[in-house]
């Protein structure tokens, strides 16, 4: 973990949110398809997590005293596996078996076969009340870790994940950080024509968070919200809601309609990747 004091943080981990996104890309083409749209848009929320937040050693993914990162959004592990590429707990060569047979990184998130994977996340709803029930139990152990947990706008529409903010609240789970990334698609349309959930903010500091809402493609906005979350001093959960753009980085799926699986043609990985490198040169 570094802190805000270092001159190159922001450097770094701009970096390191662009090799997130390559890596996602490489993955996708791997297999020609992927969630990349929903990749490129958490990048830099993966970046922050893992280059600056996390108390993790990349070594022994198994440390008791590590932070846990729940990915609740199964779903998005193309996008986790390129950020624990990057924190160094899995080989960079291993992104060349995505989805393949006996490969650790399956299509969705299995914590049975990932380090650094924390939970199965193929059910969607889930993570939110896992991570309560991580957080109960490192405070009774006295464990100062937290847990965070990433999960979907189109999660919002599960019962399960409003039982999680509310017995979060019951039990003033201030080691748990959550991270709801509004990116409004889902499956079946525009998440808030789908469910309506706004006004979220207001909602979720209703239910006795400590909430933050910030455009969670910009970096410097990640990191002051991962560090204002960290820091709270209240005896509540915290929320960072991240509206984010699909496709981020690369201007030609960002510009594209947006849809919960994005179609890329096999000629467009490498066009994406020139895209990704063109930005980064900008």
């Amino acid at each position: 973990m570094v802190t805000t004091s270092d001159p190159g943080l922001h450097a770094r981990l701009a970096e390191c949110a662009y090799r997130i996104r390559r890596n996602a890309i490489r993955m996708g083409e791997v297999q020609g398809q992927g969630y990349i749209a929903q990749a490129l848009d958490i990048a830099d929320v993966l970046a922050v997590a893992y280059g600056h937040a996390l108390r993790l050693r990349a070594d022994d993914p198994e440390w008791d005293g590590r932070d846990r990162f729940l990915l609740s959004n199964g779903h998005y592990a193309i996008a986790l596996y390129a950020a624990l590429i990057e924190a160094g707990i899995l080989p960079e060569e291993e992104l060349e078996t995505y989805g393949s047979d006996d490969s650790r990184l399956p299509m969705s998130g299995m914590a049975s076969y990932t380090p650094g994977m924390e939970m199965s996340g193929g059910s969607l709803g889930q993570g939110l009340t896992i991570a309560v029930g991580r957080c109960l139990g490192l405070k009774r152990r006295g464990s100062d870790a937290f847990v965070y947990t990433l999960f979907s706008d189109g999660e919002l529409d599960e019962g399960a994940v409003w039982e999680g903010i509310m017995s979060a609240s019951h039990w003033k789970l201030d080691n748990l950080i959550g991270i709801v990334d509004v990116n409004n698609q889902q499956a079946d349309g525009p998440s808030t024509q789908v469910m309506a959930f706004e006004p979220l903010v207001d909602k979720l500091q209703a239910f006795g968070w400590f909430v933050q809402r910030i455009d969670g493609n910009d970096l410097a906005a990640v990191i002051a919200a991962f560090d204002a979350a960290r820091a709270h001093r209240g005896a509540c959960p915290r929320m960072i809601v991240c509206d984010t753009k699909m496709g981020s980085g690369v201007p030609f799926l960002e510009a594209r309609e947006k849809n919960h699986f994005i179609r890329v043609e096999a000629h467009e990985w490498q066009l994406a990747l020139q895209a990704l490198d063109a930005g980064r040169q900008a």
